[in-house]
């Protein structure tokens, strides 16, 4: 049994929610664009959730050219773009020690570490991160509630938030 996640009533977080793989993407992409070496972030949903659409605007976002795809089979993939994108997937992974020996933190000093699964090897992640819960409503239809563990990263929601475009409705980082 994977790590499950323990709620907080006091933790921001912003509910969104997207209407087609493109609409994921763009979000990624502007979330991409405010990240910055030494970030976290978590994508936590089902098989066919839109991880890996999130992971590609992300990429987008961050300036990378090549075509982000998931990287399951590798474990980690690595990336260039404004910042360096590393990608880890630990679909595959048996236990939290294989994770362990990827040493992850590494990553963090000159990159944005982005993990799909993370609940495969909880314990070898860092505490503070965005950890994003992605829900498939319908077949293009995804429910995408991106929740701050430590400052620098409700921080990042505010910017988020703030960056979404004058004219639309703009939900409220709220806590739990």
């Amino acid at each position: 049994m994977g790590w499950v996640c323990k709620e907080s009533s006091m933790m921001p977080s912003l509910s969104l929610i997207t209407k087609s793989p493109e609409a994921t993407r763009r979000l990624g992409e502007r979330l991409g664009r405010l990240l910055e070496p030494g970030h976290v972030v978590l994508l936590w949903g089902e098989l066919g959730s839109g991880k890996t659409c999130l992971a590609q605007g992300i990429a987008r976002g961050l300036g990378v050219q090549e075509w982000v795809g998931s990287p399951t089979f590798v474990l980690l993939g690595e990336y260039q773009g404004n910042h360096r994108l590393y990608h880890a997937d630990f679909y595959r992974i048996e236990n939290p020690q294989e994770a362990a020996d990827l040493a992850l933190e590494e990553y963090t000093w000159d990159g944005v570490l982005l993990v799909e699964w993370p609940e495969r090897a909880w314990s070898e992640l860092s505490q503070e991160h965005l950890l994003v819960r992605l829900e498939a409503l319908g077949s293009r239809e995804r429910r995408l509630t991106l929740e701050a563990r430590g400052e620098a990263y409700q921080k990042l929601l505010e910017a988020l938030e703030s960056s979404r475009r004058p004219g639309r409705r703009r939900p409220s980082a709220k806590a739990g």
